[in-house]
């Protein structure tokens, strides 16, 4: 009785598999916060996405926050639109 029965192996199989993906997703976890860490205590802070002229997109959105404050001023005043 000491044969191995395939669903054993493959359960085996699978769970070294998984635990070696997790092993090594946590260990570039541990090494990207240390990145960080050290990013910060050089005083280096990550650059911001966008600098300078902003985005047709970004123009757009607070152009359409523009219009949403007009209407809701509005509508506290009591103005009918």
């Amino acid at each position: 009785m000491a044969f191995i029965t395939p669903d054993f192996t493959a359960a085996a199989v699978a769970l070294t598999a998984l635990s070696i993906v997790s092993l090594v997703a946590l260990r570039g976890w541990r090494d990207w916060i240390q990145l960080k860490r050290e990013e910060l205590a050089a005083g280096h802070a990550p650059a911001p996405q966008d600098q300078g002229v902003p985005s047709a997109g970004s123009r757009i959105e607070i152009a359409d926050l523009k219009e949403r404050l007009r209407k809701l001023e509005a509508i506290a005043a009591g103005v009918d639109l």
